[in-house]
């Protein structure tokens, strides 16, 4: 007598369960809301004819300021 087995997905077994994801949506949309609102900053702050690395500064400042609040504001 033969059995048929069903046949699996390449990579994944029966036994274990898939693996959890790297990052959760929750931190994935504050992380990049946080880097839209630094590009976004660093443009605009650009454009004003403030040297690069004030530009640059300043989009990393309000990037990385934007996060609690994000993460309080995002649920």
């Amino acid at each position: 007598m033969t059995t048929t087995r069903t046949p699996q997905p390449a990579g994944s077994s029966p036994e274990q369960p898939p693996a959890p994801p790297f990052l959760s949506l929750h931190t994935t949309v504050v992380l990049l809301a946080a880097v839209v609102i630094g590009l976004v900053m660093g443009f605009l702050t650009a454009r004003t004819g403030a040297p690069v690395a004030a530009a640059v500064i300043a989009g990393l400042t309000s990037s990385g300021a934007s996060v609690p609040v994000l993460r309080g504001l995002i649920r």
